[in-house]
């Protein structure tokens, strides 16, 4: 075979591993508040709800322990962190300024294709508000803020925000479940509209303070109303799970 035509053959991508999918079915998960704050997990039954063996629910969960979107229990099981207040406030903190500049980046590089996309998720969100559907509220928020976020040109900040997720995701379920407003009323409190005013009409600072209101708003709401723990729990053990 010739070098020009081996260099016309179309390479077989490999198909992804198992414990891959299940990894990110669950980052996924943590992200969009599907578990919340004090959660129980255990292989089993993670395995199930993903239609899979627990060996690659054990890895994925190794590597959450690794970024402390896990903590391992005595019995083998992990649970989804609870934060002190103290704890909380410190991710907020991150949160503000790491999306904050996401969004701001983000503004000028957002076109008509991915402008319609963020319209849509926003969309989305307010008609799941009013449906009460906590689940499709909970996922069409995640889809509306990284619809934003991916477009920052900045992959290492980009990373950041997902860290930051996993630990922030869980509470935004605590927020909708536990305040005494509903669904409806979460949308008289946000500012996801005026973020999206402010992309379409290309203004970085004000995109950035709309969102920055938004994250400071929920989290005053959630230290307000959500479950903390007295004290920060101590970082993943290093044994392997049971």
């Amino acid at each position: 075979m010739t070098a020009k035509k081996a260099a016309n053959i179309t390479a077989i991508e490999a198909p992804v591993p198992m414990h891959e999918q299940v990894y990110h079915q669950i980052v996924q998960a943590l992200m969009a508040g599907h578990f919340e704050p004090g959660q129980k997990l255990t292989y089993r039954k993670v395995a199930e709800q993903f239609g899979t063996s627990p060996m690659p629910v054990r890895t994925a969960f190794q590597r959450l322990q690794a970024v402390r979107a896990l903590n391992l229990l005595p019995n083998g099981s992990v649970e989804v962190p609870l934060l002190s207040v103290a704890s909380f406030n410190n991710l907020t903190q991150a949160r503000i300024s790491i999306e904050g500049t996401a969004t701001e980046l983000a503004t000028t590089r957002l076109n008509g294709n991915s402008l319609r996309t963020v319209r849509h998720h926003c969309k989305e969100r307010t008609e799941a508000a009013r449906a009460g559907d906590i689940d499709r509220y909970l996922q069409a928020n995640f889809d509306f803020k990284f619809s934003i976020y991916r477009h920052c040109g900045n992959e290492y900040l980009l990373y950041l925000i997902e860290i930051l997720w996993l630990q922030a995701g869980p509470f935004l379920r605590k927020l909708v479940e536990g305040a005494p407003f509903t669904p409806t009323e979460v949308l008289d409190v946000d500012f996801h509209e005026r973020i999206l005013e402010a992309l379409e009409a290309k203004d970085p600072r004000g995109a950035r303070d709309a969102v920055v209101h938004d994250i400071r708003e929920a989290a005053d709401y959630m230290v307000k109303y959500a479950k903390f723990s007295a004290a920060d729990a101590d970082g993943p053990a290093d044994s392997d799970l049971a």
